[in-house]
């Protein structure tokens, strides 16, 4: 019995880590890529019309998706966006599926940045 303390504050920890990972796409700046990879998920032609500095675009919706990461190491921190937020919520999800633990969703997407640039 004194052992249930302990057990369920490893299970908290262990849940705690596992959970997704976001970030205000308002709070993102180029510092936070100098060890990451910064992804834009939205169309070749969203991307063609502007884009935030230094992103890779890999189309969401491209039937290859999931292959346009095997060369990107599991460890490395990804941060992807899309317009407003929606797709790269999937995006995540999905990389988490495949064993990226790193990846940050930045919320708000690519129109909520462009509001914030006005400023």
């Amino acid at each position: 019995m004194k052992f249930v303390p302990v057990i369920i504050a490893f299970l908290s920890l262990n849940f705690g880590y596992a959970q997704i990972k976001s970030k205000p796409i308002t709070e993102f700046s180029q510092k936070d890529i100098k060890d990451g990879i910064l992804i834009d998920v939205r169309t070749p032609k969203e991307f063609g019309m502007g884009h935030l500095e230094n992103a890779l675009n890999i189309n969401w919706f491209d039937k290859e998706f999931s292959k346009r990461f095997d060369t990107i190491p599991k460890k490395r921190r990804l941060y992807v966006y899309c317009k407003k937020g929606g797709r790269s919520a999937n995006a995540q999800k999905l990389l988490d599926s495949l064993g990226y633990r790193n990846v940050i969703n930045l919320e708000g997407g690519y129109d909520q940045w462009k509001t914030k640039k006005k400023f």
